[in-house]
């Protein structure tokens, strides 16, 4: 089972997300704090993470950082409505893997979310192939 993190401060946000993956391939944990954050993060049993703008009253560019340094093959998916190019850069240049607008009511903000974090799961098991070779032949 794959482990999807959503972690948005805002209830409504998170469980409308949660709400677009329920009967999907994954495990979904909800993360209403930081300390929920990082359990999971550290434990990696999550390996991608839906991460709003703000949390616990510390941006997203506090956050990313210690996450990265926790577990560097954790995929993040910013969920956030800033649209500042020069702050999106340093987003990316902390390492999120995408950039994604707050989901309002629609099929296509859902379309996008499973899209992409589909393609976050198929990302980050590349990269952990990548990391420890082929795997072994029975």
């Amino acid at each position: 089972m794959q482990f999807l993190l959503i972690a948005d401060r805002d209830d409504e946000i998170r469980s409308r997300i949660v709400g677009f993956f329920s009967g999907s391939e994954y495990q979904v944990i909800e993360a209403d704090s930081v300390d929920i954050v990082l359990r999971n993060v550290l434990k990696k049993e999550a390996r991608v993470i839906l991460l709003g703008s703000e949390f616990d009253g510390l941006s997203a560019m506090e956050i990313i950082p210690l996450l990265k340094k926790c577990n560097q093959n954790l995929t993040i998916i910013l969920i956030s409505n800033e649209e500042s190019l020069p702050l999106m850069r340093r987003f990316r240049k902390e390492g999120i893997f995408y950039h994604a607008l707050k989901p309002v009511n629609g099929d296509d903000d859902r379309d996008e979310l499973r899209q992409v974090v589909q393609c976050a799961f198929h990302n980050s098991t590349d990269r952990r192939l990548s990391q420890n070779g082929p795997p072994a032949e029975l």
